[in-house]
């Protein structure tokens, strides 16, 4: 007991000088604009909006000098003092995170500037914006911006990569499809007896009229998720199609998915675009991803489409160009895929985000073995690590993915985990007051203090949220717990001695009380 109140009162203490979390960034980008195969195009590879490979060329020769100034009229530049003011106010916002010295942003610019002139008819709808991210680090943090350039469309405030290619055309085209209607009106049951059998997933609205706010929260939901299509209706006899009470409370909301067991799932959220976006992407198909240097694609990429067939409204089938510098890289780096390997890999998503990985020969008939073995849940996940290290004498212990389990969910002492991105500024600010707490306990036979590269291990049980992430394990109950950990959220202090003093004292008296009921909590600290 003694070790758990020192480290609950030093943790409160210490940990008041490291910095706020950043979000983690979901596959949405991967499905919607790599190459794959959807559920009602089985046949077809539909690559719109995929980099191909002439986009670094395109590049390249957009970037030489310019003969004439650029003309950024129509370009809102934007810092910390004015970002969250201007997305309030705009519903719809394309952001440019940039570095100045970046090659690949200043060919970007004469194209990002055309696109926002041609687009400022349009501008009561959408702007086009751009943030200095070496001026603005702690912006650029929190949307997770990793390289340059890095653009995002905000729809009502959230997020959504633009991985399409760097030229006017191509931005004012996809600007254009998602300030489109994304939702298409249902007044018959005729109509919604064809979507039923018709269509493999679909969201229905049901709603007292087909304009108006709710109608614009569906509408802005479905340009977050694209991949699934929007309905919307106010006729009772469509709702009780669709086993929604005409008579309930409106607005309801539905979700189609013909080829579950389950065929319909009721939507009981907020009726607010980005809720109702979590929940279709929390819906969506799980992935089988085939993983290929260009230079073998032609050799794999029809097998793999083959084996798709089988499949149809089960999975989805996506194929990665593993030496894409744009996106197969990043997306290869985020499953812990190294080398120029063949792959073939099956995904979760949603939650529990398990992947899974084919053994032996790529063929027709072995992923489709895979593919049904996926479903029916016989497959053993497969989690990323390190090696384990020949040394772990120090203050602080270096967990990997492969010896978590004997260090952090020791039965007999108390841990705490710090998971990290090596190259995440926030880590490195905490990382001397880390090692400062690691000593200051040392001598606690009964507490770990522990640390893991969030971005080249993984477990189960020791999942971050956003870099860094703090997780105590309580001794005593990990066993019986799936997840007896307590996770932290970090803020920096506040400039007064008062308010940290404040801050202090509160800190302490909520982990001291949680800890207590032992029960899971984000404390603010």
């Amino acid at each position: 007991m003694r070790s758990r109140s020192l480290l609950l009162v030093a943790l409160a203490t210490l940990l008041l000088h490291a910095s706020a979390s950043a979000s983690d960034d979901d596959l949405d980008y991967l499905i919607d604009n790599a190459d794959d195969i959807p559920a009602n195009d089985p046949d077809g590879w539909l690559q719109e909006g995929s980099p191909d490979d002439d986009d670094d060329d395109d590049l390249f020769h957009h970037g030489q000098a310019q003969d004439h100034p650029i003309d950024e009229t129509h370009v809102f530049l934007l810092s910390a003092a004015n970002f969250s003011d201007f997305l309030a106010s705009h519903r719809h916002v394309m952001v440019e995170f940039y570095a100045p010295w970046c090659a690949h942003c200043q060919a970007l610019a004469p194209d990002y500037a055309a696109a926002a002139a041609d687009l400022s008819p349009l501008a009561h709808e959408v702007a086009l914006a751009k943030v200095d991210a070496t001026e603005d680090t702690d912006l650029a943090q929190k949307y997770d911006v990793q390289g340059f350039p890095t653009i995002l469309f905000f729809i009502d405030g959230v997020p959504k990569d633009y991985n399409g290619a760097r030229t006017k055309e191509a931005i004012v085209s996809w600007v254009n499809k998602k300030l489109a209607p994304g939702v298409q009106n249902i007044t018959t049951v005729d109509e919604a007896e064809k979507i039923l059998t018709g269509e493999d997933k679909a969201i229905l609205a049901v709603l007292d009229s087909l304009s108006g706010a709710h109608s614009d929260e569906i509408a802005a939901a479905s340009r977050l998720e694209d991949a699934i299509n929007f309905y919307q209706t106010s006729n009772p006899d469509v709702a009780k199609l669709f086993h929604l009470d005409p008579a309930a409370k409106r607005p309801s909301l539905v979700l189609l998915k013909k080829q579950e067991e389950e065929k319909l799932t009721f939507y009981d959220g907020p009726f607010k675009a980005s809720a109702i976006a979590d929940f279709v992407s929390a819906n969506k198909l799980p992935l089988i991803l085939l993983f290929v240097v260009a230079n073998e694609s032609s050799k794999f990429l029809p097998i793999f489409k083959e084996a798709s067939k089988s499949f149809k409204g089960k999975l989805l089938f996506v194929f990665v160009e593993r030496d894409n510098e744009e996106v197969g890289e990043p997306v290869a780096n985020y499953f812990g895929i190294t080398g120029q390997e063949t792959t073939v890999l099956a995904y979760t998503g949603n939650e529990d985000a398990r992947k899974f990985f084919l053994d032996g020969e790529i063929s027709v008939e072995n992923i489709k073995r895979f593919a049904e073995d996926f479903l029916e849940e016989k497959l053993t996940p497969f989690y990323k690590s390190e090696p384990v290290p020949e040394s772990n004498e120090g203050d602080v212990k270096i967990v990997v993915g492969k010896n978590l389990d004997q260090i952090v969910l020791d039965e007999s002492k108390d841990a705490l985990l710090e998971i990290y991105a090596p190259w995440c500024g926030h880590c490195q600010e905490l990382e001397p007051t880390y090692n400062k707490l690691g000593k200051h306990l040392r001598g606690i036979d009964s507490l770990v203090i522990a640390k893991m590269d969030g971005t080249a291990n993984e477990h189960p049980r020791a999942k971050p949220d956003g870099f860094p992430t703090i997780l105590f394990y309580p001794a005593g109950k990990k066993s019986f717990e799936p997840h007896a950990s307590i996770p932290f959220k970090l803020k920096r202090p506040d400039s007064s001695a008062t308010k940290t003093e404040k801050d202090q004292s509160t800190a302490s008296t909520n982990l001291r009380g949680e800890r207590s009921s032992g029960t899971n909590f984000k404390d603010e600290l």
